[in-house]
């Protein structure tokens, strides 16, 4: 059966973002002249390292449980994830006092796992792959009966990510480009409808790794393309994107660039010694793009979401 469009507009990231505003942090937006002077730009940091949870997805996931009526919501809620969105979901689920199961790849990191765990939530743990993921979801919601909050193709889900956008052009409104890491595409179709509707010139960018390049290649041929994935170390991004996040990512997005592994360690490790702050791989990818000059940044003034702070501070990846 083929999946509805998703609808998402401006109208409801505002309202998305009225109703999670109680349950969330209005992060930081930091700057560095060392980062500014490295990259010939303006930078401004969206530090979402410092949300509720540890990471964006506590934006998304905290306006798709709240929005849920009572009677959905007493049956409770479920979704597969890697990580953060698991442990989003199973905190806004713990807010609101009802049932979460969260469907987790067997290697997920040890400190998302324990982050679900912290919540009270459910945990079913199942081989790493896409379609091990869905069917251990389905089997969950089959014998619970609770809600699919999906981490990307759901629309409350992306409008509740597009509120980091908002806040960042509500702090520095003359920015000339926003740019987001992209995997299933929720957060970069929240900041693409976002940053369009407040700033219509803005640029909007992606960045991926070249080793989970679907969204890329997808964004460049002008259709869907879903590719098995080598390995990257950027584990929220591992997931092809969406086809309701495809069709808003044709409409409202710039372009779509690709970053190395070795860009990825790089951008995350100048973070942490130069801001004084920790991210996760995922989060630096974006960065990345601009250490390897994919992106035309000189004298430009550009807003960067780094999505999330969760690492593993036992298997850091310069220390591998």
């Amino acid at each position: 059966m083929r999946k509805p469009e998703a609808k998402l507009d401006f109208a409801a990231i505002r309202a998305a973002h009225r109703r999670i505003r109680p349950h969330i942090h209005r992060t930081p937006v930091l700057t560095s002249s060392r980062l500014n002077d490295a990259s010939g730009a303006c930078l401004f940091f969206k530090c979402e390292n410092f949300q509720k949870g540890g990471a964006f997805k506590a934006r998304g996931a905290t306006n798709a449980v709240f929005s849920l009526d009572d009677t959905a919501a007493r049956r409770g809620v479920a979704t597969h994830s890697s990580g953060n969105h698991g442990s989003a979901v199973a905190r806004a689920a713990k807010l609101r006092g009802i049932p979460a199961h969260i469907v987790m790849p067997s290697n997920s990191a040890k400190v998302k796992v324990r982050a679900v765990e912290s919540y009270g939530a459910q945990i079913v743990f199942c081989e790493p792959t896409q379609a091990a993921r869905e069917a251990a979801c389905a089997e969950v919601i089959a014998k619970t009966g609770a809600i699919l909050i999906h981490s990307f193709e759901n629309e409350h889900v992306m409008a509740g990510q597009g509120t980091a956008a908002v806040e960042v052009l509500e702090d520095v409104s003359d920015l000339d480009v926003v740019i987001c890491p992209v995997g299933g595409g929720g957060l970069l179709c929240g900041t693409a409808v976002a940053a369009k509707s407040i700033r219509p010139e803005i640029k909007v960018v992606a960045a991926e790794p070249v080793n989970a390049d679907d969204a890329a290649q997808s964004f460049h041929a002008g259709r869907l393309i879903h590719s098995k994935k080598k390995f990257t170390i950027a584990d929220g991004l591992r997931t092809n994107v969406g086809a309701p996040n495809f069709a808003i990512i044709q409409q409202y997005v710039n372009d779509i660039v690709t970053v190395s592994e070795e860009a990825i360690v790089r951008a995350m490790r100048t973070i942490w010694e130069t801001m004084k702050i920790i991210v996760e791989l995922s989060a630096a990818v974006s960065y990345a793009a601009i250490i390897e000059n994919k992106i035309d940044l000189v004298g430009k003034r550009a807003g960067i979401i780094l999505t999330g702070g969760n690492v593993d501070l036992d298997a850091l990846p310069w220390t591998q």
